[in-house]
Parts: C-alpha cells; sequence; structure tokens
C-alpha cells in the first residue's frame, strides 16, 4: 500500500480516494433515475400538501438513498481489494456496510409509513451501540478517551470506560438525526453531507489513515452523484433512509478516523465538519424551549426555513449554507494540518 505524503504534495495519496468518488459519483448518477421509478412504482412519494413544513410544490419520488448507498457499496468493492490485496475489510467497515443497509431499509419503510419520533430514537441509538461490536485490529468506532487539545505529548484527560459505548451511540444519533432533519430543501442535506464526507477524506488522508481517506471520498462522490438529481428542482429526494445513511456513515468516520489520527483536535470535528447540521438542531431546540413546544414537535424553525422567510429562494438558501459549511470545514482543515505540520 502506498504512503501517503506530507500537504507539500497536494495531490500524493490522493489517487485511491478520487478514484473511490469517481466510482461512486458515477453509479449514484446513473442509478439514481432507475431508483426513482422504482420509487413512483412503489407509491413512495413525497406529497407537499401533507404539511404546511415543505416547500416543494409537486410530488417528488423518495428513497434516493438507496442509489447513495448503491454507488458507496460498488466503489469500495471495486477500489479497497486493489488498495488493500490481503485485507480489504475491516470489521467496522463490514459493520458500517451492513447496518448501512438496515438504516436505509428501514428509513425506506419510514417514508411510506412514519414511525413515531420514540421508535426512531430506540432504532438509531441501538444502530449506534450494534457498530461498536464491529472489532479487529484494524479499527473499532467507539469514542474511548478525552485528551488534552494540542498538547505536546499525547495526553488522556479521562477514559470512558464503559460509558463509553453510550456516548458514542449518542454522538452517532446526533450526526445521523441532525443530517436527516436538515433534509428540508433541494440539495441541502446532500451538499453538506458531501462537504463533511470530503473534509474527512482530506483529514483522513494527511492523517495516515488511508483507507478511512477512501471510504470518506465514495461517501462525497455517492452524494455528489446523487445530487446531480437532486439540486434544485429535484426529480427525487433522498428519503429517510438516505439522510440516515449519510449521516450514521459520517459520524462512523469521524471516529474511526479523523478522531482517532487528529485527538489534538478531537472536539473540532463534530463542532466544524458537522457544523450546520449540528448548529440548525440546536437552534431549533433553543426556540421551541422559549415557545414552550415539545422538542420533538416538526415545525419550520430550521436555518432554511429562516433563509427562506428572508426572501431567499430555495437555490440562495441552499448556496449560503454551502458556504457556511465550506468555511467551517476549511477552518477544521487548517487547523489540523498546521498542528500536524
Amino acid at each position: 500500500m502506498m504512503d501517503f505524503m506530507p500537504p507539500v504534495a497536494l495531490l500524493a495519496g490522493f489517487r485511491f480516494p478520487m478514484v473511490a468518488a469517481i466510482l461512486a459519483l458515477l453509479v449514484s448518477w446513473a442509478v439514481t433515475p432507475l431508483v426513482c421509478k422504482f420509487a413512483v412504482s412503489k407509491g413512495a412519494i413525497d406529497d407537499p400538501t401533507a404539511d404546511d413544513r415543505r416547500v416543494h410544490t409537486t410530488p417528488t419520488p423518495r428513497w434516493g438513498g438507496i442509489a447513495i448507498y448503491g454507488g458507496f457499496v460498488l466503489a469500495l468493492l471495486t477500489v479497497l481489494p486493489f488498495a488493500y490485496p490481503k485485507a480489504p475489510f475491516p470489521a467496522y467497515l463490514i459493520g458500517m456496510v451492513l447496518l448501512g443497509a438496515v438504516l436505509v431499509a428501514v428509513g425506506a419503510l419510514d417514508d411510506v409509513r412514519p414511525f413515531s419520533a420514540k421508535v426512531q430514537l430506540v432504532f438509531l441509538l441501538g444502530i449506534g451501540v450494534a457498530i461498536q461490536f464491529f472489532v479487529d485490529p484494524v479499527g473499532k468506532i467507539q469514542i474511548g478517551s478525552l485528551g488534552v487539545p494540542f498538547a505536546a505529548v499525547p495526553t488522556v484527560l479521562v477514559r470512558f470506560g464503559m460509558a463509553s459505548i453510550p456516548l458514542t451511540a449518542i454522538y452517532i444519533f446526533i450526526v445521523t438525526k441532525t443530517t436527516d432533519t436538515i433534509d428540508g430543501l433541494d440539495g441541502l442535506a446532500a451538499g453538506i453531507a458531501a462537504i463533511a464526507a470530503a473534509t474527512l477524506t482530506i483529514l483522513a488522508a494527511y492523517g495516515g489513515q488511508p483507507r478511512v481517506a477512501i471510504v470518506a471520498a465514495a461517501l462525497a462522490g455517492a452524494a455528489i452523484g446523487f445530487l446531480r438529481h437532486n439540486y434544485n428542482p429535484a426529480k427525487i429526494f433522498m428519503g429517510t433512509g438516505g439522510a440516515y445513511f449519510l449521516g450514521f456513515s459520517l459520524a462512523c468516520l469521524s471516529v474511526v478516523g479523523a478522531m482517532k489520527t487528529a485527538a489534538a483536535v478531537a472536539v473540532l470535528v463534530p463542532v466544524l465538519a458537522f457544523g450546520v447540521p449540528i448548529f440548525d438542531a440546536a437552534f431549533v431546540i433553543v426556540r421551541r424551549l422559549m415557545h414552550h413546544q415539545p422538542i420533538m414537535q416538526a415545525d419550520k424553525r430550521h436555518m432554511h426555513h429562516t433563509l427562506l422567510g428572508m426572501g431567499l429562494s430555495q437555490r440562495q438558501a441552499v448556496l449560503v449554507l454551502y458556504a457556511l459549511a465550506a468555511a467551517l470545514s476549511l477552518a477544521l482543515v487548517t487547523v489540523v494540518l498546521q498542528h500536524h505540520g
């Protein structure tokens, strides 16, 4: 396996990630129209009159997450055996793929017959616990400790022990669910996920985690390929399964990759890489509490609704949030590269 070069050689070490990204992009781009027809045939259609939170005006097929998942998996099946001939798929990655399929399937059911908020909470927390049991010497998706930021010598402040299991599950739940809740405008969740995945690709490549870089790049490519059909005016939505799969995968990669290799800035990874959906969720929760409303009650208090209320078009609001996500990710990459440099 090739060694990854320092930041001086900008493209060094990115050959396999770039191939994975391109393959995932092409597959998800090509498969999405087929998924669209399949969703229509099964009645998986988003009705714009279902509630007043929806901003689209025409019935739109869901289940785009199937195409995203397909592009991601096919890219990994193609690239990883060349990058790692002896052991292409570690246990944690097998867990991500298997549990990702469960998320896409359950999300597809939710798109047809919505589950209650409590059922979704228990289900996602269960997935967050289950992924931690896919373990081998290559890696494990679990937040086991908290270190001292920017210490000259790596220093652990606290080891979580058994508490690592619920803490990791809660973290995965937060990233997964916030990715779903931000999916309110054409292309918003797919674009934000692509930016976050590209950020994790860079962090993993320069942090000595080339396999994680390949996986993250495949995720970014799959999201971008789907975005071709999902950008305003959207021909298809990713649905609950797509949002769950993207959020879950991003959370897992941030734990096994960036949070491990960039321990000194571990706290910054979720805050900046997932800053837009996490801030949006916090913003909504605070406003609901201020108005004495249930936290889980759906409404039009999300950031994208606020931007639309200011007179921006869907495309303008999405571009503003893209720019914010890119700026936060750029800040994260800058801090991490300076630390490694």
